[in-house]
């Protein structure tokens, strides 16, 4: 069992921290300590003074794509690519256009066609879930979504927001990337990396490009591309082999690096597809916190931070910002488990 709370709509963060007056980093962090149960308040910028020297945090480098791809009534939100060798065969989540929001769409059937954009064709295959589809585009994806896509976002967020605004400080192969945003690395600045740097906090990157979220069916996260390399497996051994932290950041960095860790219990350099999904009864073994944003009630999400925290520091977090009136979703404030 996780947390259970309801969450205030005036708790959603509508717009970037830059629309309300404060910069990438000027964001809240809440800080939970497993040590004592202490939560403690903070701005991200406090970050390099609660980090110790020798520290590593592990940050995933995948950029955002504008992965929606909207219609009159329909928008299209591409997530992933089917796992083989035809490029163009993708997960879609196909959303009901209402008004400044979507919501699932259950119509569609195989063979079905839907005209995009600029030309392009696509044509429903088959069902992969009862949200999401095998579809397949008259083109390669990821440079069509680069002409006609823009960012993937959900009712909460009022009005769209410029590509920009959805990429990281770390985003680097932008190849190909992320239906959504790994929102826990939009805080960093590169004047608070080198900050962190020049205290002697270690950074090294994973690559998880992430699928589509289910806000509304809170479904677990299926099927991932990810890639742990060689020197960030070989720095997380010499990390913990010295009695430092590893410290995740966002729920990706850890679901990739709990997916390299090997059956005598460390990191190994990986690739591939992960279907691993962290629960409490899983445990963590590769990370020793976690820096991340605050989820819904519900969120399987929650079920990983579980693991991290325990149920019971969880709770008095969450209670926590609750009470202080923080903010959710990806242009939100931040947690830090440790």
């Amino acid at each position: 069992m996780t947390v259970d709370f309801t969450l205030p709509s005036a708790l959603e963060a509508h717009e970037p921290p830059e629309a309300r007056g404060r910069t990438r980093d000027g964001v809240r962090l809440l800080v939970s300590r497993r040590a004592g149960g202490a939560v403690s308040h903070h701005e991200f910028r406090d970050l390099p003074t609660l980090l110790d020297p020798g520290d590593l945090l592990v940050v995933n480098t995948s950029a955002t794509l504008p992965a929606a791809v909207r219609l009159d009534r329909i928008s299209v939100h591409f997530s992933t690519p089917v796992p083989g060798e035809d490029d163009r065969l993708w997960l879609v989540e196909l959303r009901r256009i209402a008004g400044k929001a979507s919501h699932p769409y259950t119509g569609g059937c195989p063979g079905e066609w839907i005209p995009l954009p600029g030309g392009t064709t696509l044509t429903l295959v088959e069902r992969h879930t009862a949200r999401l589809w095998r579809a397949r585009l008259s083109t390669d994806v990821v440079p069509y979504l680069r002409r006609h896509g823009t960012p993937i976002r959900y009712g909460y967020v009022r009005r769209d927001w410029p590509a920009a605004a959805y990429q990281t400080a770390f985003a680097h192969d932008r190849s190909t990337g992320s239906a959504e945003m790994p929102s826990a690395g939009r805080p960093f600045t590169p004047e608070l990396v080198t900050e962190l740097v020049s205290r002697g906090v270690l950074i090294a990157p994973i690559t998880l490009h992430t699928g589509v979220a289910s806000p509304e069916a809170h479904e677990p996260p299926y099927a991932e591309r990810y890639r742990v390399p060689e020197p960030t497996a070989a720095l997380v051994e010499h990390v913990r082999a010295r009695g430092r932290r590893v410290i995740a950041v966002g729920t990706t960095a850890v679901r990739a690096l709990e997916t390299a860790v090997d059956a005598s219990g460390r990191v190994r350099p990986s690739s591939g597809w992960t279907e691993h999904v962290v629960t409490p009864e899983s445990g963590v073994r590769a990370v020793d916190g976690l820096l991340t944003g605050l989820h819904e009630p519900a969120s399987s999400h929650l079920r990983m931070l579980t693991a991290i925290a325990g149920r019971d520091l969880l709770a008095a977090t969450y209670a926590a910002a609750l009470a202080e009136r923080y903010l959710w979703h990806e242009f939100g404030d931040l947690n830090l488990i440790m």
